[in-house]
């Protein structure tokens, strides 16, 4: 960004210039000149012109000629179909010339010329078809990203007390959304999250974490117990899912300071990192079967309490990013790479790792993986001095209000560390947000 901004400011004395010799309307005749040059059909009639070449340097002879029609074959994968019309054009027109000059019979180079036209036709309405195939992706792909929006809502950077992070990458990249799942909202209770996979994948899969997604959304406000919010997820999936389909997911609440609640239903356990840089993993105290399926195993799950300092962090993740494999067939260390590339900003982490899990399994993952990563900040990170005002800027009558105040005994108290403070400030980020 910063090599970007000197790069503008060496360059800004001859900005006044050529505002001053191109006005609006040849700034447009340039882009449109520009955008024509962009859809010019520059291979194909550079093959055109090669293949003449090679006929003229060739002799007489008319061999050469039909592969003209490679010219428009290739512009109908480039370009729209005047482009391959323009290209067909110049291949008959060029073909009539070198015909002509070889001595090609009448009959033969008539031949050869219906060839060309046919050829230009037919790649012209598979460009016509191709432009309408792309129009309609494009049109897919909106509505994917709206889809995303409204599903994966985007999370800001800073949520009550805490500073989060969030990778998502989807395995059909023309989808953008999979089976996996997350959200975290502030809430009465204090901040509550989940993150989640489906069983499957495809629309199926969608369907089923928009269901888990608006069912959590709803529970953690009403549902003071964060078992009642897991409680209630599984009514809704035992109503909605089929006998072999489950969800696998880590909810978590933060009800006040210091105090971090997990309840885990099948999924891969959380990586807890202490302020001293020691990265653990949260094994379930009691195991509990994924979500909709309590009803064939009967276990239900429990409620498991950690520390949560300041200077903290937890790293929620689905099981696409510790099964993605390299061309060795190996995992990808998670936990190594957490520790290799930890910092203050989990931001700049989960860039860290999502660039490194990329690498490792080539560029392309096989399955959704989404990343979660929660910080406890420090009191020394959050607290901003107040500014020194000038002693002429105070009012005077605050001075004899506040001692009267001192006088009268009167003092504000400060509510001590528990729920209701957590309350209030997860109510406050709900505003801003």
């Amino acid at each position: 960004m910063s090599h970007a901004r000197d790069h503008g400011g060496d360059h800004w004395p001859i900005r006044p210039f050529r505002n001053r010799v191109a006005g609006p309307g040849a700034r447009a005749r340039i882009r449109a000149a520009a955008h024509a040059a962009a859809s010019t059909p520059v291979l194909p009639v550079l093959i055109v012109c090669v293949i003449v070449l090679v006929d003229l340097l060739g002799g007489e002879g008319m061999i050469w000629l039909p592969l003209l029609a490679a010219g428009p074959a290739l512009a109908a994968t480039t370009s729209g179909p005047r482009g391959v019309l323009c290209v067909g054009l110049l291949a008959v027109v060029l073909g009539a010339a070198l015909g002509t000059r070889d001595g090609v019979p009448g009959h033969e180079l008539a031949v050869v010329l219906s060839a060309l036209a046919a050829v230009t036709l037919a790649s012209g309405l598979a460009s016509a078809l191709r432009g309408r195939r792309e129009r309609v992706l494009a049109a897919v792909r909106s509505v994917a990203e709206a889809a995303q929006h409204a599903l994966l809502q985007p999370i800001p950077a800073t949520v009550g007390p805490f500073q989060v992070a969030v990778r998502y990458s989807a395995a059909a990249a023309e989808a953008r959304i999979g089976g996996d799942l997350y959200a975290l909202v502030p809430t009465p209770y204090g901040v509550r999250l989940i993150v989640g996979d489906v069983r499957g994948k495809g629309l199926p899969a969608v369907g089923t974490a928009a269901l888990v997604l608006g069912v959590f959304r709803e529970a953690a406000y009403d549902e003071p117990d964060l078992l009642a919010v897991v409680s209630r997820i599984e009514r809704s999936l035992a109503r909605n899912l089929g006998c072999d389909d489950f969800v696998t997911a880590v909810v978590a609440g933060y009800p006040r300071s210091g105090r971090l609640e997990v309840v885990n239903c099948g999924h891969a356990p959380p990586l807890l990192v202490r302020e001293s840089g020691v990265v653990a993993a949260v094994e379930p105290t009691h195991p509990a079967p994924p979500l909709g399926l309590r009803t064939l195993s009967g276990e239900t799950p429990s409620l498991q309490v950690l520390p949560f300092a300041d200077g903290d962090q937890l790293l929620l993740y689905t099981d696409g990013v510790t099964e993605a494999r390299d061309h060795g067939r190996e995992f990808y260390p998670l936990a190594e790479g957490l520790a290799r590339h930890l910092s203050d900003e989990p931001a700049r982490t989960l860039t860290a790792l999502h660039d490194e899990l990329l690498a490792h399994v080539g560029g392309h993952l096989h399955d959704d993986a989404a990343l979660l990563l929660l910080r406890k900040p420090r009191v020394s990170e959050t607290t901003v001095p107040e500014p020194a005002v000038p002693e002429s800027a105070v009012p005077e009558p605050a001075v004899p209000e506040a001692a009267s105040e001192a006088g009268n005994g009167a003092s504000r108290s400060v509510p001590p560390p528990g729920p209701a403070l957590s309350n209030h400030s997860s109510q406050r980020s709900a505003t801003a947000n």
